[in-house]
Order: structure tokens, then sequence, then C-alpha cells
């Protein structure tokens, strides 16, 4: 039992993670100069905040779903969704830094911000922990909305 719990923790940092990885890949490849040309609000952190913030959302994220699997009661479409709400939360990046759409990143941010209430509505069912492990990554992308929002406002 305890190599499967190996096995599927693994597996899923690896999933997790790999929506860092496309995300963040996609941010230092095409942020600049674009980025720094944007009028932003005085609610925006600096640039060196959002690694280590995202780096631990993710972390926790993997835990949550994690223990969610290996809940007595866990349902497989949580799981799904789960994988959904990743390909979401790269597809942000993409947008944003990539193509530099803000508003269509606007419109992606509030599907994932569901897609994260749904998530963690039936984490609460299961697994309490893994809805309070996802509370951090919810209240940051929250902030991550109005600092969305404020650059299309701006902008």
């Amino acid at each position: 039992m305890l190599k499967n719990k190996f096995l599927s923790f693994f597996l899923f940092f690896v999933v997790t993670y790999s929506a860092s990885f496309i995300g963040g890949l996609a941010t230092i490849s095409y942020k600049e100069p674009w980025y720094s040309s944007l009028i932003k609000s005085n609610l925006n952190p600096p640039d060196w905040v959002f690694a280590p913030v995202w780096t631990t959302l993710y972390f926790l994220m993997t835990v949550a779903i994690w223990l969610f699997w290996h809940s007595k009661n866990k349902n497989i479409d949580t799981v799904y969704l789960y994988f959904i709400h990743l390909v979401f939360n790269t597809t942000w990046s993409i947008v944003f830094f990539v193509f530099h759409n803000i508003f269509l990143a606007l419109i992606n941010l509030i599907i994932l911000i569901v897609l994260i209430i749904i998530i963690m509505i039936r984490f609460k069912r299961v697994n309490l922990t893994s809805y309070y492990l996802m509370i951090p990554y919810l209240l940051w992308s929250c902030y991550a909305l109005i600092l969305n929002m404020s650059l299309f406002i701006l902008n």
C-alpha cells in the first residue's frame, strides 16, 4: 500500500507541476517586453513573489488531490475535473503572456475560479483536509482576478 501511495503522489505531482512548467515556460518566454509596458495597479506585487507563491500552491494542490484520491468515498469524476482545471490553469499563462490577450485571460480565470470552487465543494464532501488545502489557491486566484481585471481596465 505504501508503494501505491508513493506512486500516486508522484503521478499527481508530475501532472500538477506539468501545468506549472508549461505556464512558467510561456511566462518566461513571452512576458517581456510586453508585460513591462503595461500600466499596473498598485495592488501588483513585485514579480519575484509569483514563483514562490505558485510553487507552494501547486504543492498544496498536489497534496489535496492525492489525499482525495486515497479517500474512501472518492469520485473519479472529481479527479477528471481536477485535470480539466489544470488545463485552464495552464491556459491562462498562454493566453495572457503568449497571446497578450488580457480580456480572454480574464474569462479563462473566471472559469478557473468556478472550477476551483466546484472541486472544493466535492473535496469537502469526501476529505476535509483536501478542501482546506485548496483555500489558499482559491484566494490567490481571486487576487489574480483582481489583478487581471485591473490590467484590463488600465490597458
